[in-house]
């Protein structure tokens, strides 16, 4: 069958290679289907230009996957338009963290034919099986369909429990020159970036996460090591983003990983992300000198009791002993605070503020949003179960508007305090940021001017 995956426009300048859709082209590709990626992302194109393509091409099927999120759910919105308008129309198959937790409100939204709910490799098969050989899809697990007016929603489908058999992103079908230009901190110029997934999903269980699946599968180090050599070889990849929810799920975990990148001598940066309370010296060393130069932390707050509501499983002793423990073994943290959970104030804003005064290197511009109850996550339950929230579509067409402002209010602060809080505290944040990096700007044309710096090449920003 000829199938064609758009990958949408975020509105970024350089996109993150969209993972997802890279696996699943892998195995359509190697069952024998046409597969054809659209960039929208990379052209920027419009969703006319996707319908004129359409148009004068042939496709028997097109697919989608979005994350949860208002633009994501709108510009999805607009993907579908062009598509339903087609004179033939191939069948549209949608996926992805944002139709899975509620698959039959975006089958009504978007007019899809089916939604592939959580891990698809194996599901996306047996679908299109079923398409070609014009059979049921009821018995298919993994998806929603439309029959009709009605919505069937079949039961999950058992996670892949050896995810080492599912193979490599295809990526001689994207344009890898294109993504590779992403930029992290301590990128230098010479540096090419991408993204790799050390493991699927996450024990721990936030109250404000949403995850597809439930659980932790890690993949094996001969595994990930020889895609990393996959992409230094063919695409000059000397910078990976290990992307998936948490690299570090154990210490043992790490420092196994860190001595198999030594021993191959694999020779890149990396970043990945993070847990404070397996931060330890011993594994932050190893860390740094297997070529870890970021890691990115779920900080969230800087208060033990709000800390003990969002079921983070961290302590604020633990958080500031990690983040010492990182910067002082020459790694930048990355510091992801949110602000609105259950209880907070005013108060609980403050010290998660002057926190990041105290510790942030400035390695990534940060401000503080509000929590967002995405659909699918303890906290989004827990909206509806108080009247905060209706349904999915009351979170995704009246309250998830943009991802700065308040979805649900769940602290006892007016919306507009809720809102003059978070300007200060980001006034503070962003004030800080650019007087340090001014500093660091002043100091270089000093050892320009005042020592001749002969390597200076200009002021430049990234």
């Amino acid at each position: 069958m000829r199938i064609l995956l758009v990958i949408y426009d975020n509105g970024a300048y350089i996109h993150c290679f969209p993972q997802g859709l890279g696996y699943i082209a892998a195995v359509l590709s190697q069952k024998g289907h046409y597969v054809e990626i659209y960039n929208q992302d990379y052209f920027h194109y419009s969703e006319a230009h996707l319908k004129e393509y359409l148009e004068k091409s042939d496709f028997d099927v097109v697919g989608v996957s979005v994350i949860a999120g208002y633009y994501q759910y709108r510009k999805l919105l607009k993907i579908s338009g062009a598509i339903n308008d087609l004179r033939k129309r191939p069948f549209y198959i949608i996926g992805g963290h944002g139709p899975t937790p509620d698959p039959g409100f975006f089958l009504l939204k978007t007019q899809a034919d089916a939604v592939v709910m959580g891990e698809g490799e194996q599901t996306i098969v047996e679908l299109l099986n079923a398409l070609r050989d014009k059979t049921t899809f009821s018995k298919i697990q993994g998806i929603a369909y439309r029959e009709g007016k009605n919505v069937v929603i079949n039961p999950r489908r058992a996670l892949i429990h050896d995810i080492d058999s599912i193979g490599f992103p295809a990526y001689e079908l994207f344009p890898i020159q294109y993504y590779r230009l992403l930029r992290m901190p301590h990128a230098q110029s010479d540096d090419f970036v991408m993204t790799v997934l050390s493991g699927r999903g996450c024990n721990f269980k936030c109250n404000f996460c949403y995850r597809m699946d439930e659980g932790l599968r890690i993949r094996s180090n001969a595994n990930i090591i020889e895609e990393i050599v996959l992409l230094k070889k063919d695409y000059g990849i000397n910078y990976i983003i290990f992307a998936d929810e948490l690299l570090m799920t154990s210490p043992q975990r790490t420092i196994e990983l860190c001595n198999d990148f030594l021993k191959k001598k694999l020779s890149v940066k990396w970043s990945c992300c993070g847990r404070l309370n397996f931060a330890q010296p011993e594994v932050l060393k190893l860390m740094k000198k297997a070529g870890c130069v970021f890691i990115n932390y779920g900080i969230e707050a800087m208060d033990n009791r709000i800390l003990r509501n969002m079921n983070k499983a961290l302590t604020t002793d633990q958080i500031t002993r990690g983040i010492e423990a990182t910067l002082k073994a020459g790694i930048s943290p990355g510091y992801n605070i949110i602000f609105g959970n259950i209880g907070e104030n005013k108060e609980t804003l403050s010290k998660g503020v002057e926190f990041l005064l105290k510790y942030d290197d400035c390695s990534q511009m940060r401000t503080i949003r509000p929590v967002t109850p995405y659909p699918g996550s303890p906290l989004y339950y827990y909206a509806i179960e108080k009247g905060l929230l209706k349904d999915c579509e009351d979170f995704y067409e009246n309250k998830h508007v943009n991802s700065d402002l308040l979805t649900i209010n769940f602290t006892e602060l007016s919306d507009e305090d809720f809102h003059r809080s978070l300007l200060e505290a980001n006034t503070l944040l962003l004030k800080n940021y650019f007087n340090k990096k001014c500093k660091a700007l002043i100091s270089e044309a000093q050892d320009l001017y005042l020592k001749k710096n002969k390597d200076f090449r200009g002021f430049r920003q990234t």
